[in-house]
């Protein structure tokens, strides 16, 4: 028997546990699709490091897609350009995002199939294609110079190589690249507070990934715009 006045702990530790909300488990994912994440990302990471170890192979899946482009009678050289720099920076992006760094080994090639591609099918645009991959470059270097903690010098090597590869449509690339990057930033921030959001390591390279995906597409288009809009 509990005296009057006494302490109940059963009765407290009841009205405790009313108080507290119970926490909702999150149901697991269906066997059949937590499988096929796995086997997808495992096959993404085995291609990544596939490129990693002979980047030449980058070469062959471009030369292996343009018979079928010039049937569909489009620009050869643009579309070989895009088609190159598609498969140069999905994996890059997948690699960035695993170690946080842009290796060389695919960066190199990248621009040496940018200049062969580039010489092979339009010498006479290769000069303004320098002068992007020149310019894209040094823009990204004046962002790492003054704020070395934001991006490296992966990032500048791969917006030159963007450069190689769309000429002026590069601008639209790095545009999409910040404004996405800057996006991300913002909600990591909102969620995790000043302080500890721009302590968060987020790589850089995926924007850049996304940025020249959207130029191989509507890059021409938006320069075009803007040139006769704006300039004109």
């Amino acid at each position: 028997m509990q005296p009057h006045g006494g302490r109940n702990p059963r009765g407290r530790a009841r009205r405790d546990r009313r108080l507290v909300p119970e926490r909702r488990r999150i149901p697991p994912a269906p066997p059949g699709v937590a499988r096929h994440a796995g086997i997808a990302l495992s096959r993404m990471r085995r291609a990544c490091q596939a490129l990693r170890q002979h980047p030449g192979a980058l070469v062959a899946l471009a030369s292996r897609s343009l018979p079928r482009l010039r049937c569909a009678g489009k620009d050869t050289t643009r579309v070989a350009l895009g088609i190159g720099l598609i498969l140069l920076v999905v994996p890059i992006a997948l690699i960035d995002l695993e170690t946080r760094l842009i290796p060389n080994r695919l960066t190199l090639p990248g621009a040496l199939l940018a200049l062969g591609l580039g010489l092979a099918l339009d010498p006479s645009g290769e000069p303004s294609r320098l002068i992007a991959g020149a310019a894209a470059g040094g823009f990204l270097l004046i962002a790492v110079l003054a704020y070395p903690g934001g991006m490296g010098m992966g990032d500048v090597k791969l917006a030159a190589v963007m450069g190689l590869f769309l000429g002026s449509a590069v601008a639209p690339a790095l545009l999409v690249a910040l404004l996405s990057g800057s996006a991300v930033g913002a909600v990591i921030i909102a969620r995790k507070g000043a302080r500890a959001g721009r302590k968060t390591a987020v790589p850089f390279g995926p924007f850049l990934a996304l940025g020249a995906i959207v130029a191989v597409f509507a890059g021409a288009p938006l320069v075009h715009v803007y040139v006769n809009h704006f300039l004109h």
